[in-house]
């Protein structure tokens, strides 16, 4: 299982939307996923078509780690009944597992600077019952508070999202620093995933600039591909789809690249995953 935590700490930059990206490309690979949504403002949970009943969301599993019961509590994501209503199969034939940890405001008492170890494990003691998925994928909130760094307490690997803009090339860097920090203090098997760089315009003059000077100053952590603006990009998380199941081209060319990515993303360090994707990018 790998758990990558999806963040930035400038926000605005469209965090949540590589996270339902990535997942939409987990979904139609066929890995089993979990995305859980420890953002206080639970867009990824409305974007992913969630239909809450009697689960407890994961601020709730959150203050009783130990006693909480993931997979009890998880919902699925609504993507899996519409794919399944429009005959898309997922990639291998077996079932399309695409769960949700639902988000809520309640987290938000544990997005304080000042969470001490203990707290910090938290995440980690609920994902303890997360051995069905081969891919977590944690949207954080845009700030090093305590719950992004809960994540990141919890996660393999850290992918950051940036748009080619001086403000958030400058939080990326910072962001860089941090992980550097946390790993030292708290996380020494914590990496760094890469950068995807969003929301990218071909015909502007700064984003070209912006995403040279990403290049020198990152390198091979730049990911690849880069994922353009998309002009349907609110209405297709507005009606809670999946890119991979919007109809039209430009949806199409979208999804084909968060499938790229998402075998750039697991490639290093799990390979069955990541060939799956391949496989799909390569029929």
């Amino acid at each position: 299982m790998q758990v990558v935590s999806i963040s930035s700490l400038k926000g605005g930059v469209g965090k949540t939307s590589v996270t339902t990206g990535l997942a939409s490309a987990a979904l139609a690979a066929g890995i089993p996923t979990l995305v859980v949504d420890l953002d206080p403002h639970a867009d990824a949970s409305t974007a992913l078509g969630v239909r809450p009943g009697d689960q407890q969301d994961i601020g709730r599993m959150l203050k009783s780690p130990r006693r909480a019961r993931l997979s009890e509590n998880v919902v699925p994501s609504g993507w899996v009944e519409r794919a399944a209503a429009n005959g898309a199969a997922p990639a291998g034939g077996s079932p399309a597992i695409l769960d949700v940890a639902v988000g809520s405001a309640y987290t938000g008492i544990y997005d304080r600077p000042d969470l001490g170890r203990r707290d910090l494990r938290r995440l980690s003691a609920v994902l303890a019952g997360a051995a069905k998925y081969e891919l977590v994928l944690v949207d954080c909130p845009p700030s090093l508070n305590g719950l992004t760094r809960m994540a990141w307490a919890a996660s393999d690997k850290v992918t950051l999202v940036a748009e080619p803009g001086l403000f958030s090339v400058a939080g990326t860097e910072r962001t860089m620093r941090a992980i550097q920090l946390f790993r030292r203090e708290f996380a020494p098997n914590l990496s760094p995933a890469g950068i995807v760089a969003n929301r990218v315009r071909s015909g502007s003059a700064e984003h070209t600039f912006r995403l040279s000077e990403m290049e020198s100053m990152f390198g091979g952590l730049l990911l690849s591909p880069h994922i353009p603006e998309q002009a349907n990009w609110q209405q297709i998380q507005g009606a809670a789809h999946s890119i991979h199941h919007w109809p039209g081209e430009s949806a199409k060319n979208a999804a084909a690249l968060f499938d790229a990515l998402l075998a750039n993303l697991l490639a290093a360090d799990s390979q069955p995953a990541a060939a799956r994707v391949r496989d799909r990018v390569n029929r």
